[in-house]
């Protein structure tokens, strides 16, 4: 009777049409790239983590490819197009080179860590890339001055609200906290800030910001308070008066992540570059970010790595 049954089954998929379940696969992988937001918001949050990490979905494509090799299969070989297309599409341009031109404007972000080792040489490493202006999370209130005094000398002028600060070599005026703290933490957690930075080309609001960690367990993607922070910061974002705004922050997720929805729908995103920045030691992911409204970053790319778990981030911003 079990092997009638074992018959059975391997008759069944001797039956199947050979490469249709690598075309399956194919137009499963090509539709979650094309319409993840469409994916409906489960508990526990499946669909923000694969947003998160939709860039590797590509690696479909190869295998999809290997195994169409190995069963020498044209059919399955095929399937590996839509997959390959819907890739192509939505990040084909980041592997095309950035603009020739000058920016007007360049802005480094980092997570410096509030583990950092050495806290004086990561403000140097910073300092180092000329950047007009430089947005630092996680700073502690013992390293704050090692990283005061290793900017002074190149950036005069700078804010610093809770465990998040801005320096910039443009004055900064109407410096103050923005709340982003979602209910139920105390009144110390504060990581937002916002300022005018007056450069050559006109006054911009430059906001920092650190979203609270998303959590990872066996209910899901716990992101729940780093969602309601989200959606503060983009209500400050809404009601911001100038015109020209840039975002620098961890937000602890990529921009693809519905969950900052209540951020990226309200600033415009880089146009191109993966520039992924977090875990440093193999980094899968973007989660700090540099967002702009009628400004435009034109170029991110990572700079080496310092004592941080984070890769610093910098931006090419043209007004």
């Amino acid at each position: 009777m079990a092997s009638r049954r074992r018959r059975g089954v391997r008759g069944a998929l001797r039956a199947v049409p050979r490469g249709a379940v690598a075309g399956a696969l194919g137009a499963v992988v090509g539709g979650l790239l094309v319409f993840h937001r469409a994916l409906p918001g489960l508990p526990g949050r499946p669909a923000g983590l694969l947003e998160t990490f939709l860039p590797w979905l590509g690696l479909a494509v190869p295998a999809l490819l290997g195994r169409a090799l190995l069963r020498r299969s044209a059919r399955a070989a095929y399937a590996a197009l839509l997959p390959a297309a819907a890739w192509l599409w939505l990040f084909g341009g980041f592997l095309l080179p950035g603009p020739d031109r000058a920016p007007d404007l360049v802005a480094v972000q980092h997570n410096v860590s509030d583990e950092n080792p050495d806290p004086a040489g990561t403000a140097r490493a910073l300092a180092a890339t000329g950047a007009d202006l430089i947005a630092l999370e996680e700073l502690t209130p013992a390293a704050l001055p090692a990283y005061a005094a290793a900017l002074a000398p190149q950036y005069p002028y700078h804010a610093t609200v809770g465990t998040v600060g801005l320096w910039s070599r443009h004055p900064l005026a109407d410096a103050r906290p923005v709340d982003i703290r979602p209910a139920g933490l105390g009144e110390d957690w504060n990581r937002g800030l916002r300022a005018t930075a007056r450069t050559p080309r006109g006054e911009a609001a430059v906001y920092v910001a650190h979203l609270p960690s998303l959590r990872l367990g066996a209910r899901g993607f716990g992101s729940a308070r780093r969602d309601e922070s989200a959606v503060l910061l983009g209500r400050a974002l809404a009601a911001e008066p100038l015109d020209r705004v840039v975002l620098l922050g961890d937000l602890n997720s990529t921009v693809d992540d519905r969950g900052l929805a209540p951020v990226t729908d309200r600033m415009t995103r880089p146009a191109r570059d993966f520039a992924f920045s977090w875990p440093a030691a193999l980094p899968v992911a973007r989660i700090d970010q540099v967002l702009t409204r009628s400004v435009t970053v034109v170029r991110v790319r990572t700079l080496p790595a310092t004592g941080s778990d984070h890769l610093p981030v910098a931006a090419d911003i043209r007004f």
